[in-house]
């Protein structure tokens, strides 16, 4: 007898993220059960030691005496403007070429098509990370317990992700997450709406107070910092809490933000605004559906900086898939 297979709508088999799901025995397992998963090696090593030198070579290219091998010259007087948390939002950085092919590797691109079933897909235009360890020219990086999702909306929504470019070990610095938060989301929510909210800086970011911190340790939450080699790729569920923990080792953290969401989430009006985004070079959040766009100047000492870029040192040569992962494609 010959069996066949039926076919099923793309999309239809989405992860929901319930925490009931059946085992899968990869990495899905964990992003289940913790609402966080390292996928290992999803670059490979040698592609992903060349993205790190292009970003090295991209602070240098500044020509502010920035030198990689004297990590004394990692100051604001020799680096354009990178926060105390180690990003870089300007300068039409989320739009270099390189940026751009890392975005579309495979092993990256191809985690979310699982995570989606499908592979209509667009992608965020989102930040990239500079950590220079024990830098004296920035204020404390303090810790921002949040999750970037509106709990006035509930259940799985989007998938974060960052690809892990220099090696990040336990005292480097870097993500640090709420085993299983994810799952206890929509009860902490109802338990904690009489709580004033903390302003955030767009819709789709939530903070955690004192209280807030409190409630997730009385559940039996805790935090746990990450570990990555280069090439790795961390994906964490949006209501999972999690921010960025300093680091105390001499060791520099790069990374680049990357999420990507359905085509089928996204509106038509969305679509548009985003091929703005991407035809004037501006940086998104991490939704991919360009509800936030970022500044287009970065200011240094309260004024424009001089060194602002309103495009990229090297435009992206796209082919068909990268092109489609902008979503202009998709515009009826």
């Amino acid at each position: 007898m010959t069996s066949t297979k039926t076919a099923t709508t793309p999309g239809s088999n989405r992860l929901q993220l319930t925490g009931k799901e059946s085992p899968f025995g990869d990495w899905r397992d964990d992003l289940v059960r913790d609402g966080y998963a390292v996928i290992k090696n999803a670059i490979p090593r040698q592609r992903a030691d060349g993205y790190a030198d292009e970003m090295y070579s991209w602070l240098e290219g500044f020509g502010l005496g920035f030198d990689r091998h004297d990590l004394k010259t990692a100051h604001n007087n020799h680096l354009p403007i990178i926060n105390e948390k180690g990003m870089c939002w300007w300068y039409s950085l989320a739009h270099e070429d390189f940026v751009w092919q890392m975005r579309a590797e495979p092993g990256v691109v191809g985690a979310f098509e699982t995570v989606y079933d499908t592979k209509d897909l667009i992608v965020s235009f989102d930040a990239l990370n500079f950590t220079f360890p024990q830098r004296t020219d920035l204020a404390p990086n303090s810790p921002w317990p949040h999750q970037d999702q509106n709990p006035d909306t509930q259940g799985f929504r989007c998938l974060q992700g960052l690809v892990n470019l220099l090696p990040n070990g336990p005292n480097d610095g870097g993500l640090i997450v709420c085993k299983g938060g994810h799952l206890l989301s929509e009860q902490f929510h109802a338990e904690m709406k009489h709580e004033a909210r903390i302003k955030g800086f767009f819709h789709e970011w939530y903070g955690y107070t004192d209280a807030g911190m409190k409630w997730l340790a009385d559940h039996g939450l805790h935090w746990e910092k990450i570990i990555a080699d280069p090439g790795d790729l961390i994906v964490w569920d949006s209501r999972t809490p999690h921010y960025n923990l300093p680091s105390t080792s001499d060791k520099p953290r790069f990374c680049i933000y990357t999420c990507y969401m359905p085509v089928a989430d996204v509106s038509q009006e969305d679509l548009k605004r985003k091929k703005e985004a991407f035809e004037t070079f501006r940086t998104t959040s991490h939704w991919p559906n360009a509800n936030f766009l970022g500044g287009r100047d970065a200011t240094r000492d309260g004024n424009p900086c001089p060194y602002n870029r309103h495009e990229p040192v090297k435009k992206p040569q796209l082919d068909e898939r990268g092109y489609k992962l902008t979503g202009i494609p998709y515009i009826q």
